[in-house]
């Protein structure tokens, strides 16, 4: 199954997150902040991120900003999600930070995991392609 970073700083969201995805098989690696979730991107290799917004040490828009300008291309087509509840309404960075969705919290269950599913059968893909197989050229919110 598919292994997955999650990047979220409040500790009861994120025992939710990690049991609702390892309950359906999923490897899941986690990190408190932006910081510590690059440096697991680095070291692990993950198929997916989960990212919060708010953050300590570097922020969701920052680790996205640093996952997208990486040289290598494990690293820099790696779908990210932003799971957040500090997103307001007509964000521009949304449109501009090459995210592959966008979730508001709380997001039910199901929908999380079928957006998270649909990303993994997509896999890597270059955000600035032609042929760029991500779900919406503008992330859409759940």
């Amino acid at each position: 199954m598919a292994v997955l970073l999650i990047a979220e700083d409040d500790e009861d969201i994120a025992l939710v997150l990690v049991r609702v995805f390892k309950r359906t098989g999923w490897t899941v690696l986690r990190a408190s902040d932006g910081r510590a979730a690059f440096d697991a991107i680095l070291e692990h290799r993950p198929d997916l991120v989960l990212t919060d917004l708010g953050m300590p040490v570097m922020d969701g828009w920052e680790l996205i900003e640093a996952i997208r300008n990486h040289p290598d291309d494990d690293i820099r087509f790696v779908p990210v999600a932003v799971l957040s509840g500090h997103l307001r309404p007509g964000d521009p960075r949304a449109g501009s930070a090459r995210v592959c969705a966008i979730m508001l919290k709380p997001c039910p269950n199901d929908q999380l995991l079928a957006t998270m599913e649909e990303l993994v059968t997509i896999g890597p893909h270059d955000h600035d392609a032609a042929d760029n197989p991500c779900p919406a050229d503008v992330p859409v919110s759940v």
